[in-house]
């Protein structure tokens, strides 16, 4: 009995402790995606809130990762004056974060070089979902689908920019990270 008891609080321990991680870096992706914003000529910027939602996810792993990163990074474009993309960002920034906690489980810990391809395939979804949804927003106006694509496809580059820095930079972050005793005890799969 004492060892069922022990168990329940142990489990308990992890989820809240998960809970509580999970919300520390939901808030520092909404930080990091609002901290520092270079505008873009098609109306959007590029942050450095990527390099926060990957290095979550690196450390929370495919679900809480997926939960900090759609949730922080959503409520960086509601409070930013951006409420039309919530809705896509939590999905988008959920998809992109799984994917890299995921794969870098997959690939397992190879070296420094296992963080940098992870980000980068994780980026696919962020350019590709802000393409398709950019798409979607202006045909809304009357525009074609087709036509719309066109026209969203000027936002490709300042995204590529952007998954180009967030993937460097948290594939860098995660690496030193990692070099931490105290880090690797705390976060195991890291």
């Amino acid at each position: 009995m004492e060892k069922t008891v022990e168990r329940r609080e142990d489990r308990s321990a992890r989820q809240v402790r998960a809970l509580v991680l999970t919300a520390l870096l939901a808030a520092m992706a909404c930080a990091a995606t609002m901290a520092i914003r270079v505008p873009t000529p098609t109306g959007g910027y590029v942050n450095l809130g990527d390099a926060v939602v990957l290095l979550g996810a690196y450390l929370l792993g495919p679900g809480w990762g997926a939960a900090a990163a759609g949730v922080g990074s959503a409520l960086a474009d509601l409070l930013g004056g951006y409420p039309m993309y919530v809705p896509a960002t939590l999905v988008i920034k959920a998809v992109m974060a799984a994917l890299a906690a995921g794969l870098y489980r997959l690939l397992g810990r190879r070296g420094g070089w296992t963080f940098a391809v992870c980000g980068a395939a994780a980026e696919v979804p962020m350019v590709l979902g802000y393409w398709l949804f950019d798409a979607l927003l202006a045909s809304f106006g009357g525009r074609g689908f087709s036509l719309a694509l066109a026209g969203a496809a000027a936002g490709i580059p300042g995204n590529l920019v952007q998954a180009a820095f967030g993937a460097a930079a948290s594939a860098l972050l995660a690496a030193a990270l990692r070099k931490s005793a105290f880090v690797r005890r705390e976060f195991p799969h890291l």
